[in-house]
């Protein structure tokens, strides 16, 4: 009897002991059980990183310079990586088409996206999008940037910053400026100096960077500011007249022409940057090891080679640092838009 019973109760053991695993399944939220799950599978799935191509989407078409620069990386970052990095052109919408495409993509590091200075001003420029700038992506490293360069028409009476804004105010609302587009850095890059400056001109906005830039070099426009790389050709010909740049530091490219900073406005910067962004749900150990290989990148020597000689400083500015400086980009170009009294679409 003893014996029967002992075995009874062994053999309803493991029945109980399923059921209390089950109860205790249930007790914890789901959203520990996940974390604990990425936690598990997180070393071992960066040990791995990666295993396969690795995508980048560019929300901007072939042949621009931005393609130019983000090639130029790929090609550092697939032989570092051990891993084919393949630039994807996904154009359209002001960006908004390419970066859909890497938020709804699977989170694992495979997918990733070029953000830049132009998702930063995105949200300020229209009322929806299919997506949240800021939530919906992991930052993972910020890798160059260019300055914009203030140019004018060789017939406009202006030799320094001083004379130019001396000469528009003398004239307020009657001296037209170029751009490639509403909302595209060298619009807003005008705008955000005219509420500095306190002057007061006329945007006109083209189709493209090439028919903005035609009729300046023609006289038909007098002024616009431009990618330093795009303007060098023109600036050093004499068909242009470069007043001052938009770094921090002067440009190496043109060491004559002073910084806006320098030149009576102390605290004014803006670069056209370029990023690395991934979905957001991206495990934090494949952020990692993909800002440890981007920035192995930027340290070697022949990609700033070739950076430099599109006008392009490699900049250096991963994880956190780049979140934050994302973040306060976002804040930046929001004051501008609205000062600029552009309303959203």
């Amino acid at each position: 009897m003893r014996s029967r019973h002992h075995a009874r109760r062994l053999h309803a053991m493991p029945a109980l002991t399923r059921a209390t695993a089950a109860g205790m399944r249930r007790s914890i939220p789901a959203p520990a059980l996940l974390a604990c799950a990425m936690l598990a599978g997180g070393p071992a799935a960066a040990a791995d990183y990666p295993a396969k191509p690795i995508r980048i989407v560019l929300p901007n078409a072939a042949g621009a310079s931005t393609d130019t620069i983000a090639r130029i990386l790929a090609s550092k970052l697939t032989e570092l990586a051990g891993q084919q990095v393949i630039i994807d052109n996904r154009p359209g919408g002001g960006g908004i088409i390419g970066m859909e495409a890497v938020k709804v993509a699977a989170p694992d590091g495979y997918t990733l996206a070029q953000c830049g200075v132009s998702q930063a001003i995105r949200p300020a420029l229209y009322r929806s999008l299919p997506f949240d700038t800021v939530r919906d992506f992991a930052r993972v490293a910020q890798y160059g940037a260019v300055a914009n360069v203030l140019v004018v028409h060789p017939s406009l009476p202006a030799r320094t910053l001083k004379e130019f804004v001396a000469h528009v105010k003398a004239s307020p609302g009657r001296i037209d400026y170029a751009s490639s587009g509403i909302g595209f850095s060298p619009h807003l890059t005008m705008e955000y100096f005219k509420t500095t400056a306190g002057i007061d001109m006329v945007h006109v906005p083209y189709k493209s960077a090439a028919q903005a830039n035609a009729d300046v070099l023609g006289g038909q426009m007098k002024v616009a500011f431009n990618n330093v790389p795009s303007q060098l050709p023109n600036i050093k010909s004499g068909k242009l007249r470069g007043l001052a740049v938009t770094s921090a530091r002067r440009s190496a490219e043109l060491p004559d022409v002073p910084t806006i900073a320098e030149s009576g406005y102390p605290g004014f910067e803006v670069t056209v940057w370029y990023g690395i962004c991934a979905p957001a749900k991206t495990p934090r150990p494949v952020i990692s090891r993909l800002e440890s290989i981007v920035v192995k990148a930027l340290a070697a020597p022949d990609l700033q080679q070739k950076f430099a000689a599109h006008g392009v400083a490699p900049r250096v500015l991963a994880g956190a640092d780049f979140d934050r400086y994302f973040q306060s980009e976002v804040a930046r170009w929001a004051k501008v838009v609205r000062n600029a009294g552009i309303k959203p679409e």
